[in-house]
């Protein structure tokens, strides 16, 4: 199954993680441009991935094993290279940490949550986040290449901290889930449920 469209489409996401980087180093104002048609292009297969996986019934442990961690790699990769790269302020370090810290302390959960066949649905406000970050993001990535009328930057980190404060809110709403299905508690004994793919976001 490891050939089927979705999960192509989910390898390509860590095949462009090397190429958004390399942007990175690259002169001219076009690689900016560039970095952000990648990471574009990673988040709307993010989501053709699972819209074809459900559509065409071809759901695999493999994709839900996969799916998150090329989510994951893609923030990552740009999260850290805007830091190095000093193309966000210092005082924006201090998001772009949250949303790092929140993607490892979900992947903990997430694995702690599987081995119980829980799964933990997807809130609105996880959805607002998850989109908001990747504009945030986006944006950043043009960072100074963008127009010289419009401050690309400032709008970019301004995002960027919204984001990072809905990412405390839903990493709460996680990490409270989390605690409240470990050995001892009540909702441990609760009978076990499918865990179904793309739970957390």
């Amino acid at each position: 199954m490891l050939t089927t469209l979705p999960n192509l489409l989910t390898l390509s996401r860590i095949l462009a993680v090397p190429i958004l980087v390399g942007t990175f180093y690259l002169p001219g104002r076009w690689a900016p441009w560039v970095a952000c048609v990648l990471f574009s292009a990673a988040g709307i297969t993010d989501w053709l991935d699972g819209h074809f996986a459900r559509r065409w019934q071809q759901q695999t442990d493999f994709g839900r094993f996969l799916d998150p961690i090329a989510d994951k790699l893609v923030v990552a990769a740009a999260l850290f290279m805007l830091v190095a790269k000093d193309r966000i302020s210092e005082i924006s370090d201090l998001p772009a940490l949250v949303i790092l810290m929140r993607e490892i302390l979900v992947s903990g959960l997430r694995e702690h949550l599987a081995g119980l066949n829980v799964s933990v649905p997807v809130s609105r406000l996880a959805k607002w986040k998850t989109a908001l970050q990747m504009v945030a993001i986006g944006v950043l990535l043009v960072g100074d290449a963008g127009p010289d009328f419009l401050p690309v930057r400032m709008i970019g980190e301004g995002m960027l901290w919204v984001a990072a404060v809905l990412t405390l809110l839903t990493g709460y709403d996680y990490l409270h889930t989390g605690l409240t299905h470990m050995d001892g508690s009540p909702a441990a004994a609760a009978p076990r449920r499918a865990v179904e793919p793309r739970t957390i976001t």
